[in-house]
């Protein structure tokens, strides 16, 4: 254990340049003593790092040392080549420089932890586009990666959803994002953020005036939230249906998770028949349409009746389709 956090205080340093005992008390969650044990031994070791004193003082190491990554364990070495994301890479047109900073990592490990770290490469592979759809073509993201890099707002012409489908905006790029396959931009626009489809980017010319990063602006934080509320602005309505057995079980199967979860929630005791009643959100009626029709005879639209009406609509119309067809081929057959 101190063996490991001698190597990150080490790293650190070499990372960061000057730092605090404080703040490599807090970074490393140990206390200041520790941090003053720690250092005695490193440089009992033989590290040339020593300390600074006065308000702007810390800790650093003396200029143009560099330690070689022997204080990786296999798993840490192995972890490494797992994060990258091939695909990922050559989207943002950095394969190049993906594959040589993987080289000199190779480079740097002692031999034992370099081949079991480029046996990852050889046995996992991450794929992360949605099965049976082709990646949407994205010829502007290397631009907007650029941008969001250099703190450059971006002039665009997009195609939104709704009317006035392509619209020109101007927005402050802050991130760039790879979800499910799809790249989207998390960018300001006036005092806003907002989250744009980076494959329905039309035109897009960066400008040269650097603009301020919101202050604190996380990310992560900031894709999480949107998440939890992207279901929220989705789901407009709601349904009551009805489900056999059969239908309850195949249900994960067919719907999205937060469907699957109001219905869990809602369910309540099986009837006579042994069917259950949930209520579920649904985005519109023709998305719902199509997802209930996948349940077929397990699932009972109740409400709200304007999707039972297309149900029973779809469903009469799809039955005289079959019964025309059906009888037609009756005939033929008869006549063999």
């Amino acid at each position: 254990m101190r063996a490991s956090r001698l190597v990150s205080l080490l790293m650190l340093l070499q990372a960061r340049g000057r730092m605090t005992a404080q703040e490599l008390a807090e970074a490393l969650e140990v206390s200041v003593r520790t941090v003053y044990r720690d250092v005695d031994s490193l440089s009992a070791a033989g590290v040339p790092v020593y300390g600074e004193p006065g308000h702007d003082g810390g800790y650093r190491l003396l200029d143009g040392y560099r330690t070689r990554l022997t204080g990786l364990t296999a798993a840490e070495a192995e972890s490494l080549f797992l994060t990258g994301v091939p695909g990922a890479a050559a989207d943002l047109g950095l394969t190049a420089a993906v594959t040589a900073a993987q080289l000199k990592l190779r480079a740097a490990l002692p031999a034992e932890l370099a081949d079991r770290a480029g046996r990852v490469a050889e046995r996992f592979h991450l794929d992360t586009p949605p099965w049976y759809r082709d990646g949407e073509a994205t010829p502007h993201l290397p631009l907007i990666a650029n941008a969001v890099w250099e703190r450059l707002p971006v002039r665009m012409r997009y195609l939104r959803w709704e009317e006035p489908q392509k619209v020109t905006r101007t927005v402050d790029p802050h991130g760039l994002v790879l979800k499910a396959g799809q790249w989207y931009l998390v960018a300001r626009a006036g005092s806003a953020f907002r989250t744009y489809r980076v494959s329905r980017i039309l035109a897009a010319e960066v400008l040269t005036t650097p603009f301020d990063r919101a202050e604190g602006f996380d990310l992560a934080a900031h894709w999480a939230s949107y998440l939890r509320g992207f279901d929220q602005r989705r789901y407009r309505d709601e349904a009551t249906v009805r489900l056999s057995p059969r239908g309850l079980e195949r249900l994960p199967q067919l719907v999205e998770a937060a469907v699957v979860a109001a219905a869990r929630t809602t369910a309540g005791p099986p009837d006579g028949e042994g069917w259950t009643t949930v209520k579920v959100p649904i985005e519109s009626t023709e998305a719902a349409l199509a997802a209930f029709l996948q349940l077929g005879a397990d699932a009972e639209v109740l409400t709200p009746p304007g999707l039972r009406a297309r149900m029973i609509e779809t469903i009469v119309s799809l039955g005289c389709v079959y019964a025309t067809n059906g009888g037609r081929l009756f005939d033929r057959f008869q006549k063999e």
